[in-house]
């Protein structure tokens, strides 16, 4: 019995402390309403800086330089003149083309049929987790199978790719367990311009 005449006694006390608390005079209070403006969102996907309604090439592969289409970049010099970037990341100890990367390929084909003077110069890089005695060559498959895609897909004649293999020399990242994919790569300059 005592110990529930304490407890309704602190619970008294608590209600009486809290209705203390709320001695403010709301009566002169008036509501107003407060025009707040209105703000478009433009989404933009695979982030390359071109809103998803402009973009006609969505699900750019990150770290591609793109036009104002949102589509990787080819930068015009002279009436004929061009140079253009191709990037493509691999998956650990893989040599083996994701489909994202077709379409920037795909684009520098065409752009090498167009332009018979064009020659694309391809390096091949590996991360430190997966330079090993083993895999020694893999930045020359991934060059090699690049330089494969593009000779047979484009009939482009296999002199006007040359090709470089780095291993892992030439880092962009760290090579933690996060960041080493960015280490796993080819990069492509394909250019008519000296």
């Amino acid at each position: 019995m005592k110990m529930l005449l304490r407890n309704t006694l602190v619970v008294l006390v608590s209600a009486l402390t809290l209705s203390a608390c709320q001695t403010a005079d709301f009566s002169k209070q008036t509501s107003q309403t407060i025009n707040m403006p209105t703000v478009a969102v433009n989404l933009d996907s695979d982030g390359d800086g071109v809103p998803n309604k402009l973009d006609q090439c969505p699900n750019t592969p990150e770290n591609v330089v793109v036009d104002d289409r949102g589509c990787p970049h080819s930068l015009l010099f002279g009436e004929n003149e061009f140079m253009m970037e191709a990037r493509a990341y691999y998956d650990e100890n893989s040599s083996e083309i994701k489909s994202e990367y077709y379409e920037q390929l795909d684009n520098a084909g065409k752009k090498m049929q167009d332009h018979l003077d064009a020659v694309m110069h391809i390096e091949g890089h590996i991360s430190k987790r997966e330079d090993n005695n083993a895999n020694q060559t893999l930045s020359r498959y991934r060059v090699e199978e690049i330089k494969n895609y593009m000779t047979m897909t484009y009939n482009i004649d296999p002199d006007r790719i040359k090709t470089i293999y780095y291993g892992s020399e030439r880092p962009i990242a760290t090579n933690d367990a996060e960041n080493s994919w960015l280490n796993q790569r080819i990069y492509a300059l394909i250019s008519n311009v000296e």
